[in-house]
């Protein structure tokens, strides 16, 4: 971390073949990154250009016509909010939570994602006390109809005791009337094995989970072991009809071969239950080089404001071998739906290219 990974995991020493690796440091994180501004492409009236702005692990919640945007920021949480996704850069972001020095959430705070649920907002985090072995994931909630006003109240780690350790990524998602909980998790507590998957646990209440947990996903394919194998930052998206997919990052988000795969859920099917996911032989969205996109992942979406197009920001790099530190950016374009219901990413559109704004933008 400290300057390394989404600012993820602390120091970690990555040799391949048939070298070690010291210390992890996860995909993406870093605990306290210097900010480089990104080369930002003029705008005309009508269009927008990527990257938007410098940052990591972009996340959006919509409510009321307005987008709340947070992203990692390493030692605090950060709130921007904005109607209009494609001028995310001017907004004023605002420090809505700093952890206190020395507790066991105080640093490599990342991947911030916040909902609203029974008439409160909540935000969920990954934090430890500065050792990657500690990274875990964390509540925090907030009875302000204004997230940016009123106090985020700690409500401590969100666990399931039947998957107690290393945990980073935490999002929500609810279906058929229940809401569950996915993170990455890496089981080996001795830090040698840095593979990490994704598991899921049904929730009682917005910070507490029951039963045992389930793990929905592990590396298996070769491009999701590119540095060491790696299933982490899960997001659902639900659609219309109610289909679920699951997208997540695979690879070690140092190399440019971070991409996203995503698992569907069957008509039917019980997210808890691992079979009932049909996971994905190849990439839905990975690097163009051609595009200056490399390592494209940790995925959010959103809605346009009137409602009639998908979404997707994620951050990348611009050039290889960036890593995953300080030099990642957001980008966002649309994306549309196949004839069999499952989302076509395409391909990451390339910097500097003037994309239309997203529908119904003031």
């Amino acid at each position: 971390m400290n300057s390394l990974k989404r600012i993820k995991r602390n120091s970690l020493n990555l040799i391949f073949g048939s070298f070690v690796i010291a210390t992890f440091l996860s995909c993406g994180k870093s605990g306290s990154p210097a900010p480089i501004e990104p080369v930002i492409p003029p705008t005309a009236a009508n269009t927008f250009a990527n990257p938007i702005m410098n940052g990591a692990d972009p996340s959006v919640f919509q409510k009321d016509g307005v987008y709340y945007y947070l992203q990692t920021n390493g030692s605090s949480i950060v709130l921007w909010t904005t109607t209009a996704m494609s001028k995310l850069a001017t907004a004023i972001p605002k420090t809505v939570y700093t952890p206190t020095a020395g507790a066991q959430n105080s640093r490599n705070v990342w991947a911030p994602e916040m909902f609203f649920f029974d008439g409160k907002w909540y935000i969920y985090y990954t934090a430890g006390n500065g050792a990657d072995i500690s990274q875990r994931t964390w509540v925090l909630e907030n009875s302000s109809a204004d997230p940016t006003t009123g106090t985020w109240v700690d409500k401590g780690r969100i666990f399931s005791p039947s998957a107690d350790f290393w945990a980073i990524d935490g999002t929500v998602f609810e279906f058929n009337g229940s809401r569950y909980f996915l993170w990455c998790g890496r089981p080996d507590l001795t830090n040698v094995n840095l593979t990490q998957n994704i598991y899921i646990s049904k929730m009682t209440n917005p910070y507490t989970l029951e039963g045992t947990a389930t793990k929905l996903t592990e590396p298996e394919y070769n491009w999701e072991k590119n540095g060491f194998g790696v299933n982490e930052g899960p997001e659902v998206l639900l659609t219309s009809d109610n289909k679920a997919f699951l997208v997540y990052s695979a690879s070690y988000c140092g190399t440019d071969d971070y991409a996203l795969g995503m698992l569907s859920l069957k008509v039917g099917g019980n997210p808890l239950v691992k079979t009932d996911w049909i996971k994905s032989t190849q990439p839905v969205f990975s690097k163009q080089v051609q595009n200056s996109a490399f390592g494209p992942g940790h995925n959010s979406f959103f809605k346009s404001p009137d409602g009639k197009e998908n979404w997707i920001i994620y951050h990348a790099n611009s050039a290889t071998n960036q890593g995953c530190a300080d030099k990642r950016n957001i980008r966002m374009q649309k994306f549309t739906f196949k004839a069999d219901g499952s989302p076509d990413f395409g391909e990451p559109v390339a910097t500097g290219l003037q994309i239309t704004k997203p529908s119904g933008e003031q």
